[in-house]
């Protein structure tokens, strides 16, 4: 594919900076983002990143929205109590067994496949997105792109900024595609790197994509057994895939949260 004009001018500006070394520094408000990008585009084209990719980066807009949800976060705060009532874990659980009832063979083949009972997906997928509900009004690029450049964890979130933009050159997401405020994508909101890791095409039409339910909750089937998982083993506290949970998300009343739903779904 023909590289953009922005793409080419790019590539000479970076390879002068590079020369010079002079890369720019992150930062903590939204003066330097542009001039950083400029300097993350030669990370990006070592790692891989195409045209297209390129030019998403150089689209991406300081994320103001996810800076401020990331210096605000509250609900991993709470009693596991007050957190599953807060999330609606009674909801959750009420419509993932009629999600589960209605299409047992799909989940029951996820489960063959992958060793990962219904429940748990069930419970991943409402607790998520309310089962696709809501996916986000965010930037997915924007957001991680800024999360990099922002000094609070730029190592954390630079391998899933070069995932979505490898993601854009697959064109399994485009640089104006929706997701919440930190990056996370589909309908169980995966990180942009774990998504093309992880990802699974499960419908067969050649491409990964998150926003379908299908490849959605096999990738998420699939990064749990790789991060893991033991079929047949249980998954409560103190259980062998309760440390798999964990890899899913780092809050504790998430983890507990979601191994009570997922026995609940499937009891």
């Amino acid at each position: 594919m023909r590289m953009t004009i922005w793409a080419r001018g790019a590539c000479a500006a970076v390879g002068m900076t590079l020369a010079q070394g002079a890369l720019a520094q992150c930062g903590n408000t939204s003066a330097g983002f542009d001039t950083w990008k400029s300097s993350f585009a030669a990370d990006a084209q070592r790692a891989g990143v195409q045209s297209p990719g390129l030019q998403a980066l150089a689209n991406a807009q300081y994320a103001t929205r996810t800076i401020a949800a990331d210096r605000n976060q509250k609900s991993f705060r709470y009693s596991l109590d007050k957190f599953m009532q807060i999330r609606g874990a009674d909801t959750i659980v009420a419509q993932g067994r009629k999600r589960k009832a209605r299409n047992p063979d799909f989940y029951a083949a996820l489960e063959r496949q992958y060793g990962v009972p219904s429940g748990v997906l069930i419970a991943i997928h409402g607790m998520e997105t309310a089962f696709g509900g809501f996916m986000g009004d965010s930037s997915v690029v924007s957001a991680i792109v800024t999360l990099t450049y922002d000094c609070r964890r730029s190592d954390f979130f630079k391998p899933h900024a070069i995932g979505a933009l490898k993601l854009v050159d697959q064109g399994s997401i485009t640089g104006s595609t929706k997701g919440a405020k930190h990056g996370e994508l589909g309908h169980t909101q995966f990180l942009p790197g774990n998504a093309l890791t992880y990802g699974i095409d499960a419908n067969g039409d050649g491409r990964v994509d998150l926003y379908n339910q299908t490849d959605a909750l096999a990738s998420t089937a699939n990064f749990l057994r790789q991060k893991g998982w033991k079929p047949g083993s249980g998954y409560q506290q103190g259980q062998p895939n309760f440390a798999v949970i964990k890899q899913w998300n780092a809050a504790t009343v998430y983890q507990q949260a979601i191994a009570i739903m997922g026995a609940r779904i499937d009891g």
